[in-house]
């Protein structure tokens, strides 16, 4: 049934297909858009958007630092202005509804600034805020942030004990069994709630006008969650213990636990001042050394300052922070986008990129040697600076880029090296499950995301379709043939994570057209027999979810709502990632390529490149555990959120409207130059082997 139906939708030479001029034009022009706006040091790097925490937050560190600057402060008033929806509220993603504690966050910054709490901006926020429950309903996070200036009570902040750092890597609870982005979090904020010391601000910045019944009438303690289950029992474990240690009158552990911890946060420090490459935990490692007595004067102190102003971006009056940077991230999708539409490897555009993606390896140890210590390091971070934290994801996608380009004479060697230490690296890393994550190798461990702690979003890394079909593509390319044990695994954790619709999920990109995007691409390199019917299961998914104007959307509500898979305006990324997947199983000739190739070339501007308002990168979904549920959470269960995404944090990139769509015309145009054939025969050693029974929640 599903084999004609696809039949029944047009896969005749020709139909709707655009001219071969009109395709060229648009692939020189993109060219061209990216000769000029590439770095005369050979990257490419394009803004990273997510949500207006992070201004909000910029003020408050600032304050707390007393490090605020009256000027720029008034920059990021007029951008925060700029953002706030019509019912006064701030959003996690662009057309989602207004968030609670981003609203609350953003308030008090504006209250911070000076803003006139009457003022209408002023009016409207605090009755969206009001008509959400006030304060005491807004997420951990937010609540800390607030404690730290006196505006919430410690007592309601979860209990995270600085002596964590001294247990050995092996306990149940040691840091490393947290994700890294939650393991730099946790370090920093266990001083934080340790000492639980705030630096009051005046009267005039107070928000008590959030609390629905006062600040004296709030009930400050953490609910217990509901149910009679893990999260529940752990709650009352930590209510009864935490009160007993904290009020021991002499603790030897805490002034030795805090050293430790202090040296571990100074010793994961990057050359920018980072830490992570990321926000929060930059944020956190700053104050919990400001409460420890580190004086804004000391050089950790004021490369953090300066790091975090490399991540700023000034638009006229207005400025903002991004939460992370993605240069080489841009710059490997670019290069690929540019080699396969084709630019030759000698061009200096290439050249001078794969120079700098080659001297962006990084070559020294990380916290991903805990589960790995006799690994060889060989991977590449999303940043700049990052050497703690290389990401597998960028890893594969930086070794796609490096095999199509090349490096002058006896240079090209320091590429093939490069190539082969990733690929020994990336091997090393797969976890258990036959999957990849993104940080950590076996990260999965679910019991942690129990701790009251937990519950603001993931704390975990595990294995996910779209970084396993990246890693699958890169070994596929190199030639890699894949009977090789270590690539079937691979394969049967990808056929288990197929939904039950034929589509996959998208762990890093919004969402399941994103996740299609990256596996049938990844199955079309390792030499798959695409006539297989879970294959013509994915492609008739994604025929059956193309909108009427020929390209591909999906909202990020597609996290927290099943009917909102696949369905949202058209976007140019989202487009790509669905002729991606069209063209690799064989469809290039197909009507819905033709028609979805014709959405690009239609909507692109006259400069080469794309409007794009829309997010479709991913960093939190916010299901506690990072990876995909079999069953949504509902209004009163623990993990629930609505389309606001409350505990998610997305991403609108602002170069994947240029990139992947460059990437798609150039394979769109190598199949229609190749005669592409429906269901290509499998290749490169490919030899199948059945997926294990799976639960009935995710058939093959």
């Amino acid at each position: 049934m599903v084999i004609q139906e696809i039949a029944r939708n047009g896969a005749s030479p020709g139909v709707d297909a655009p001219s071969p001029e009109a395709l060229d034009g648009s692939i020189e022009r993109l060219q061209e858009y990216f000769r000029r706006i590439q770095d005369p040091a050979g990257f490419w790097w394009g803004e990273l958007e997510s949500n207006n925490t992070m201004e909000a937050e910029y003020v408050m560190l600032s304050r707390f630092l007393g490090h605020h600057n009256p000027e720029r402060e008034q920059h990021i008033v007029n951008y925060l202005r700029s953002k706030q929806l019509d019912d006064g509220s701030w959003a996690i993603y662009y057309g989602a509804p207004g968030d609670l504690s981003t609203t609350v966050e953003c308030y008090f910054a504006l209250k911070l600034c000076g803003e006139d709490p009457q003022a209408d901006h002023m009016r409207r926020a605090r009755q969206f805020v009001l008509e959400r429950g006030g304060v005491p309903r807004a997420r951990m996070f937010t609540r800390i942030w607030l404690a730290l200036f006196g505006q919430w009570e410690w007592d309601g902040t979860p209990n995270l004990p600085t002596e964590m750092i001294l247990l050995p890597t092996w306990a149940p609870l040691s840091i490393y069994r947290f994700a890294s982005w939650a393991r730099g979090c946790i370090v920093p904020l266990s001083i934080v709630l340790s000492r639980r010391q705030a630096r009051p601000v005046a009267p005039e910045h107070a928000i008590d006008e959030l609390f629905p019944d006062g600040r004296s009438g709030t009930d400050y303690s953490i609910p217990a969650p509901p149910g009679l289950n893990l999260p529940r029992l752990v709650h009352l474990a930590e209510r009864l213990l935490g009160k007993t240690y904290n009020r021991l009158p002499w603790n030897p552990l805490r002034k030795f636990a805090e050293r430790k911890a202090i040296r571990w946060i100074l010793d994961r420090q990057e050359a920018d001042g980072s830490w992570g490459g990321i926000q929060p935990p930059w944020v956190y490692s700053l104050i919990a050394l400001s409460l420890c007595g580190t004086g804004n004067e000391h050089p950790t102190m004021a490369r953090g300052f300066a790091g975090l102003d490399g991540f700023s971006i000034q638009k006229g009056d207005r400025w903002t922070i991004q939460g992370c940077i993605s240069p080489v991230w841009d710059t490997c999708l670019v290069v690929q986008g540019l080699a396969e539409s084709g630019l030759s490897p000698d061009d200096p555009m290439l050249e001078s990129a794969t120079r700098w993606l080659v001297d962006k390896q990084i070559l020294v140890g990380g916290d991903w040697q805990v589960q790995a210590p006799q690994l060889q390091p060989g991977g590449w971070a999303f940043e700049f600076h990052n050497n703690c934290y290389p990401d597998i994801d960028d890893t594969a996608e930086v070794v796609l880029a490096l095999r199509l380009g090349k490096l002058p004479g006896s240079e090209d060697h320091l590429r093939q090296d490069a190539i082969s230490r990733a690929a020994e690296w990336v091997q090393g890393m797969q976890n258990k499950d036959g999957g990849w994550a993104s940080f950590d190798k076996d990260n999965n461990h679910g019991y942690v995301t129990a701790l009251t702690f937990s519950d603001f979003g993931e704390v975990l890394d595990p294995s996910s379709a779209d970084v396993t079909a990246h890693v699958l593509e890169m070994y596929g390319k190199l030639g890699y043939k894949t009977d090789q044990v270590f690539l079937q695994e691979a394969y049967r954790y990808l056929r288990q994570e197929q939904e039950e619709d034929g589509s996959w999920f998208g762990r890093w990109g919004v969402n399941y057209v994103y996740g299609l995007g990256a596996v049938l691409p990844a199955l079309e390199a390792a030499g798959e027999n695409l006539r297989q019917p879970y294959v013509r299961r994915a492609v008739q998914w994604l025929i059956d979810h193309q909108n009427p104007d020929g390209g591909w959307g999906e909202s990020c509500a597609s996290y927290i709502d099943s009917a909102q898979r696949g369905v949202g305006p058209s976007t140019a990324s989202q487009t790509a990632w669905a002729i991606m997947a069209l063209v690799a199983a064989g469809y290039g000739d197909h009507r819905a390529t033709h028609r979805g190739v014709s959405y690009l070339l239609e909507t692109q501007l006259a400069e080469g490149n794309w409007d794009e308002p829309y997010f479709t990168g991913t960093g939190f979904p916010g299901y506690l555990k990072g990876e995909r549920v079999d069953r949504i959470p509902q209004a009163g269960e623990r993990g629930f959120q609505g389309a606001e995404l409350s505990a998610g944090f997305m991403i609108n990139y602002h170069l994947y409207r240029n990139t992947w769509p460059l990437i798609a015309l150039a394979r769109y145009q190598a199949s229609r130059a190749q005669g592409d054939r429906i269901g290509k025969p499998p290749g490169n050693g490919y030899r199948p082997m059945e997926p294990p029974a799976r639960t009935s929640a995710h058939p093959a």
